[in-house]
């Protein structure tokens, strides 16, 4: 994981704002199972927290101190008992198991190994209790794209923002694929009037195709029972933007 990408954790939220249809498919999910819930790689808390307000006990596990720290100020702000854990979601052991365990907006793919990959999705069944569910998101990655990722520093209008201190922002991002690793190997640069470049950060992230997916979740004890190609529900396809999945153990 890039540490420097996620050193400001107010900045990414700004970077990446909205996301109210996939908070509220992970809130259904947890109504739907009830219990105990668990999210890996959970941020600044923008899926958990709510979550927790709902009435479920909730714990997050983060590797970065910066979002772990946002994430337990949001909660605060809501008078909410969230438990936080700093940690690593390939090696981690919280003495009990979870009615619904989440990794969700891409976390999964920080994980580049395969190796990594089953570490964590085992650590996943093993934290999973009986009937428990295991509801993850990661994109569907388009060949496309992949192939047009030539380095070439590109700005992303889409991303530009409003900072409260340092007003408009643009981004700009250059991107590799390293195609024999199934890893997009970005930077990303953030400017704004007068501070060109004031934060570059690396972002690297790894493409885990349909029919890959499977394969793993079952070498790791897991069983995919559904997957959907929008926050909608509706069944996945190969056109979708993301593979939006709900398992079990097996």
């Amino acid at each position: 994981m890039s540490d420097r990408f996620y050193s400001d954790a107010r900045l990414y939220d700004r970077l990446f704002p909205g996301g109210e249809p996939a908070v509220e498919f992970y809130r259904a999910a947890a109504r739907r199972q009830g219990g105990t819930v668990l999210e890996l790689g959970c941020g600044t808390g923008r899926k958990l927290v709510p979550i927790a307000s709902d009435g479920h006990p909730c714990t997050g596990l983060e590797l970065s101190p910066a979002m772990l720290d946002e994430a337990r100020r949001r909660a605060d702000e809501r008078a909410l008992a969230v438990e936080w854990v700093q940690g690593d979601m390939r090696d981690f052991d919280l003495g009990r198991t979870f009615d619904v365990v989440i990794v969700a907006a891409n976390s999964l793919l920080h994980l580049h190994e395969t190796a990594d990959l089953l570490r964590c999705l085992r650590a996943v069944r093993a934290h999973l209790a009986p009937g428990g569910r295991f509801v993850l998101d990661v994109w569907n990655p388009d060949v496309r794209r992949l192939a047009a990722a030539d380095g070439v520093r590109r700005t992303r209008d889409a991303l530009s923002f409003v900072h409260p201190d340092r007003g408009a922002v643009r981004v700009d991002v250059a991107e590799t694929y390293d195609a024999a690793a199934q890893v997009t190997r970005g930077t990303w640069f953030f400017s704004a009037d007068g501070q060109p470049d004031f934060l570059v950060a690396p972002l690297e992230l790894r493409s885990i195709f349909p029919q890959e997916l499977p394969t793993l979740l079952s070498l790791a004890g897991l069983r995919l029972v559904e997957r959907f190609g929008d926050w909608s529900g509706r069944p996945f396809t190969g056109d979708d933007p993301i593979q939006l999945c709900v398992c079990e153990s097996d």
